[in-house]
């Protein structure tokens, strides 16, 4: 009972695409997924997504695309970590309730069929991205994109697999 009380935020990540759909409320935020660094010995996020590039070139830092590997997925953790809070945040709902939501169940579907399917180290990636962007219980999703109603009910079609 208490598990179907949760938000439910629906992740699609792809090297050119990252979309982050807050299903109670329909919020979709869809955008690039790439980062804007500032330059120096310490790094900050400049920038998510579009504004990416323009804040890299602007500042001298660098920009990034951590989905963007040929053989993985998650290229770097921690930059691909960045990118998806940044979408929780922009998908949460406005205001003081973002503070004090509770954490969503979070299911992440990566897109593409690489050639041997996810490795269990991509897989967990996955799953650790999503708690680090704040999810409570974190499902990834291999098989066509889910319904609205499939997402709130936690019932997976057959044409697909839960990989964890």
């Amino acid at each position: 009972m208490l598990h179907s009380l949760l938000p439910v935020y629906y992740v699609q990540l792809s090297p050119t695409e990252v979309s982050v759909l807050n299903v109670k409320s329909n919020v979709l935020v869809r955008d690039l997924p790439e980062v804007a660094l500032s330059p120096g010995a310490k790094p900050t996020v400049l920038a998510v997504g579009r504004a990416a590039r323009q804040a890299a070139a602007q500042s001298g830092g660098v920009w990034a695309n951590p989905f963007g590997h040929p053989r993985s997925l998650v290229s770097d953790f921690v930059l691909a970590e960045a990118v998806l809070k940044h979408f929780v945040i922009q998908a949460a709902p406005a205001g003081w309730t973002r503070l004090v939501a509770p954490s969503p169940r979070m299911v992440i579907h990566p897109l593409g069929d690489p050639d041997g399917g996810y490795t269990q180290v991509e897989i967990r990636a996955l799953r650790e991205l999503g708690l680090a962007a704040g999810a409570a219980h974190v499902t990834v999703w291999q098989g066509r994109p889910l319904t609205s109603e499939e997402l709130k009910s936690g019932v997976f079609p057959a044409e697909g697999r839960v990989l964890l």
